[in-house]
């Protein structure tokens, strides 16, 4: 085991619930520690975004040391136990058996900390806090590697990613992340394996994916997924273009610091048409929200190169959409590759700025009950003319109800009558 650190910072409140839950467990004879991500975390002065608790009690023992418990993963010794209103996850120490599909072993041995520390993913991960004695328990050299700025896989790294193929992608995501280096032995592990990461589950590909893309390293985790030749295996078709790689991560680089996943996977996917697009959204097991999002911004991609150019209600019909940020954020990536993008960056904020927010997507000045109450029979007339008078409402020639029932007459008169849509 590596030298027990003492931890001299306070630990944020957020820890309190996971405390609380180690203190019951150890004021009953067990040792319990907090496990893994929170703890290279806060060793970096980060806020962790959860705190999990690993412990010698076995499954039964936890429940039966508290009140409100959830065995969520108890054939892995997960149990998840209520405390102060939050949700803390508990696993009990273990060895993994064999991995038959690259996700999951056959079977677990529930063992001590040492153990349980060398059958995880990555030393930076594989460390311990003890919250009480304010120490670290370090038996993988993660803190050593957490001040070099070092991803190793622990033990054997060919090994490492036999048992779960996810890792692959997450050492890199922990790399571009922290902005650390991969060690040569995990590095040549992960280019050797590399096709291996098309046997995760979609899901699980995606959720790295997103974030990954959603984080302000997204053009170095492109990077390292180009070079380890991961990115070839992310989905089946159409496959990556290596040669695509260098343009790719200079315009997700060039992407805002608050960009979301959508608008990064547009950016990345912004050369192939929609139903290449939609095939390769499908298979990384898109939401549908997702799917419209991004197939929107692939659509709209260049429609802010020039701010000016769209009418007012062109203008107002892509403000209203819910990825319009995401678009903004685009835009924003294509001016910063072009030597007037200072001057297009202005233009597009000074549109934006024009724009009274409530005339954006107002309520239509015209409906189809006041066609209905002129007689005109329900047709693809409704649309046509709804469509015609809400567009000049938000070019804001119409700003009256006055003025659009005097325009509906006009384009009933104008328009070609089907028989029967008049009286």
């Amino acid at each position: 085991m590596g030298p027990l650190l003492a931890v001299d910072r306070p630990l944020p409140p957020d820890a309190d619930p996971a405390i609380g839950v180690i203190r019951r467990l150890t004021d009953a004879g067990h040792v319990a520690l907090l496990a893994g991500g929170c703890v290279r975390d806060l060793l970096r002065d980060a806020e962790p975004h959860d705190f999990d608790v690993a412990t010698d009690a076995l499954p039964d023992r936890v429940c039966s040391l508290f009140k409100a418990t959830r065995k969520v993963g108890v054939q892995f010794g997960v149990v998840l136990v209520k405390q102060r209103g939050v949700w803390v996850e508990v696993a009990t120490f273990r060895s993994d058996g064999p991995y038959a599909d690259g996700r999951h072993p056959e079977h677990v041995t529930f063992s001590d900390a040492e153990h349980d520390a060398r059958r995880r993913d990555f030393t930076i991960n594989g460390m311990f806090l003890d919250p009480l004695a304010r120490r670290i328990v370090d038996y993988v050299g993660g803190q050593t590697d957490l001040q070099r700025g070092i991803i190793r896989a622990i033990g054997d790294p060919a090994a490492r990613f036999a048992e779960d193929h996810l890792r692959l992608i997450r050492a890199v995501r922990f790399a571009a992340r922290l902005g650390f280096e991969i060690e040569p032995q995990t590095w040549n592990a992960i280019v050797a394996a590399a096709s291996q990461v098309g046997r995760v589950a979609a899901e699980r590909i995606r959720e790295e994916l997103e974030k990954m893309l959603a984080h302000p390293g997204r053009g170095g985790a492109l990077r390292l997924l180009g070079e380890t030749g991961l990115l070839q295996h992310l989905w089946p078709q159409p496959r990556w273009d290596p040669t695509q790689t260098p343009a790719a991560v200079e315009r997700l680089a060039a992407l805002p610091p608050q960009a979301g996943f959508e608008a990064a996977f547009a950016m990345l996917t912004a050369r192939h048409d929609s139903p290449t697009l939609e095939r390769i959204a499908r298979s990384l097991a898109f939401s549908n929200e997702q799917r419209e999002a991004v197939g929107w911004l692939v659509e709209k991609q260049a429609v802010l190169d020039d701010a000016d150019a769209p009418s007012l209600a062109e203008f107002k019909t892509v403000m209203a959409h819910r990825a319009f940020r995401d678009l903004a954020a685009i835009a924003d990536a294509r001016y910063s590759l072009l030597r007037d993008g200072d001057a297009r960056r202005a233009r597009l904020a000074a549109r934006i700025a024009s724009i009274r927010p409530e005339s954006v997507q107002p309520p239509p000045l015209v409906r189809g009950d006041d066609l209905l109450a002129l007689g005109v029979r329900a047709g693809p007339v409704y649309k046509q003319v709804l469509d015609e008078l809400y567009r000049r409402q938000l070019n804001e020639e119409l700003q009256t109800r006055e003025q659009a029932a005097a325009a509906l007459q006009e384009l009933l008169r104008t328009l070609p009558q089907s028989p029967g849509e008049m009286p």
